[in-house]
């Protein structure tokens, strides 16, 4: 036990820790690359090679220049919306109907009133 001191255990378990941190990054990485549909496949090549021969690098260049939303990730945020709404049993009609009373009231404007109706109708 003395040829492995106990701050040595705990040196060799942080920097275990931090190689499995790095390596899910990496993944995590590679895996925004090919799920987007914003770019091709050209430039998913490019990313890809860019992260292969200089990792450091690449990551963080790929994390400071992708987008912080996607045209995908706004899609899939709509799709999630419409299944929570069908889930709640609210219908387009059922919103504008509230948002025309609150219109009636005096509670919005007309302006939030169209923001309202065209969210429902998406």
């Amino acid at each position: 036990m003395n040829d492995y001191p106990l701050l040595g255990v705990f040196w060799t378990m942080l920097m275990f820790m931090f190689l499995i941190m790095w390596i899910s990054v990496v993944i995590s990485v590679f895996a925004d690359n090919f799920r987007r549909n914003d770019h091709g496949g050209f430039a998913k090549a490019m990313w890809t090679l860019f992260i292969v021969f200089l990792p450091v690098l690449g990551v963080l260049a790929y994390m400071i220049v992708r987008p912080r939303e996607t045209q995908q990730d706004r899609e899939l945020r709509a799709q999630a919306a419409e299944i929570q709404r069908r889930i709640s049993g609210s219908t387009s009609a059922s919103e504008i109907a509230q948002a025309q009373q609150l219109l009636d009231a005096g509670t919005i404007s007309r302006d939030e009133f169209k923001l309202i109706k065209q969210r429902a109708l998406m």
